[in-house]
């Protein structure tokens, strides 16, 4: 099936309609939005991968994707997951308006922004980046710059986001972890008491842009809601959230990235003579942490743990595969992990790699959002850490079977994972000339 993946694709072809999404999602000012209809704003971990693909062919709006993102690093070195360049937009909840962020003296001073934060993937885009153009004296230059504002986000994951020291940095909203509507938080989100009065009055618009059957359900956003709420009262700031939220989770996918862009700071920090040695010391803390705290043997798996109710949160997911990509399984828990993607790729029913959810759990859904579709940059991530492993054939299909889809469907934001059902569809789904989509096409292709 690789082979003739490999044979149908038009390499050419796809990286031209890249290259057109993503300079057609530029808007004034020089910042990408995700998909012009449905996220008008600047999103955090999309402009890293959107950097990235601007790499490929235009180093210098690369540059100003990061630099327009980091207009919004709060005091404290907290990078938003939204970037409110323009005012208020009709058809998006929750806007400028809403996250207030401008009322604290310690949000930024240039621009508004939400008030939660989003995966650090940008120490790894920014190494990434530059093995593209490593003499390129602008983007030389840049790095430099933006060094010491990508530690000071990671340190205050470390300060303000680690209350027990341990070196694995908790969320208090689902959309910090990049997985809005997991299965994994489908509990905690249940256990929440929301009493009439704890909830604003509030009109959703992402589900009459998109199809609601693709989006999460009204009872979920009102958790969404609440949990924005309480992070309001306390000024968004940590130690009052970790006492109060129900919404407490040291988040696989979330800390991977953390200690992989650590190692990549470290390596750019020696390069260009920057002190690494606090971030050695966070990484490899974190490094231990990770493997020990959040392996569970019985699954075979890395799960989240819920520091609220402290236990795992027992449910095989994507996020466990990022650990790949950070390095941070043995050769013996590396293996284990592979296997389970061999096993879906396997099925005879027929399903493409990497599902974002356990196929076999009741609640997997190949169609809604993150209980179950194919996600571009997850399967960039996977890609990656099957390779550094030497796992080049699983590698190689995770790769090929999302190349496959958007040859197919389009640069949609997320894609059935069902053979039969994928070949039949006319587009994929979620948002369509997808920023990130054009992004980990062009790097795949690249690569």
């Amino acid at each position: 099936m690789i082979t003739e993946s490999i044979a149908r694709i038009d390499a050419e072809r796809l990286c031209r309609e890249a290259k057109g999404i993503l300079a057609g999602n530029v808007l004034t000012g020089g910042y990408t939005v995700p998909s012009k209809k449905l996220y008008p704003y600047q999103w955090n971990w999309d402009s890293g991968f959107v950097a990235m693909g601007f790499a490929h062919f235009d180093v210098d709006q690369a540059i100003s994707e990061l630099e327009n993102l980091f207009l919004g690093q709060w005091d404290n070195g907290m990078l938003p997951h939204i970037v409110f360049h323009s005012k208020k937009r009709e058809g998006y909840f929750p806007g400028p308006d809403y996250w207030q962020s401008s009322k604290f003296d310690h949000s930024s001073k240039h621009v508004e922004t939400s008030g939660i934060t989003q995966p650090a993937v940008h120490g790894f885009i920014l190494e990434r980046m530059l093995t593209m153009a490593p003499d390129h004296d602008k983007l030389i230059a840049f790095v430099k710059r933006i060094f010491p504002k990508i530690v000071k986000l990671h340190r205050y994951y470390y300060d303000h986001r680690d209350p027990n020291k341990e070196g694995l940095a908790y969320i208090y909203h689902p959309w910090a972890s990049g997985r809005d509507n997991s299965p994994l938080w489908d509990d905690i989100l249940k256990s929440m008491k929301i009493m009439p009065g704890d909830l604003p009055p509030y009109e959703r618009f992402d589900n009459k842009i998109a199809d609601p059957s693709e989006r999460p359900s009204q009872s979920d956003y009102d958790c969404y809601v609440y949990l924005m709420e309480l992070g309001k009262r306390h000024a968004y700031m940590g130690t009052g959230i970790s006492d109060e939220s129900p919404f407490l989770v040291q988040d696989t996918l979330f800390n991977a990235v953390l200690i992989k862009s650590n190692e990549s700071l470290i390596r750019l920090g020696q390069r260009f003579g920057f002190d690494v040695e606090e971030i050695r010391d966070w990484n490899k803390q974190s490094i231990r942490a990770f493997d020990q705290k959040l392996w569970v043997e019985d699954m075979e798996t890395y799960a989240p743990f819920d520091m609220r109710n402290h236990r795992h949160i027992r449910l095989k997911e994507i996020g466990a595969y990022v650990s790949l990509f950070a390095g941070i399984p043995d050769e013996k828990r590396a293996r284990k992990l592979r296997n389970n993607l061999y096993d879906v790729a396997d099925r005879p029913e027929g399903f493409r790699v990497v599902p974002s959810f356990d196929i076999d759990h009741w609640i997997f859904d190949p169609k809604k959002y993150w209980k179950g579709p194919i996600w571009p940059q997850m399967n960039w991530l996977i890609y990656h850490g099957l390779r550094d492993y030497g796992f080049m054939g699983t590698a190689k299909r995770v790769k090929w079977d999302f190349l496959d889809l958007v040859d197919k469907l389009g640069f949609h934001e997320y894609f059935d994972p069902r053979t039969s059902v994928a070949d039949q569809l006319e587009h994929g789904y979620g948002g369509d000339h997808f920023s990130w989509t054009a992004a980990v096409v062009l790097d795949l292709i690249a690569d």
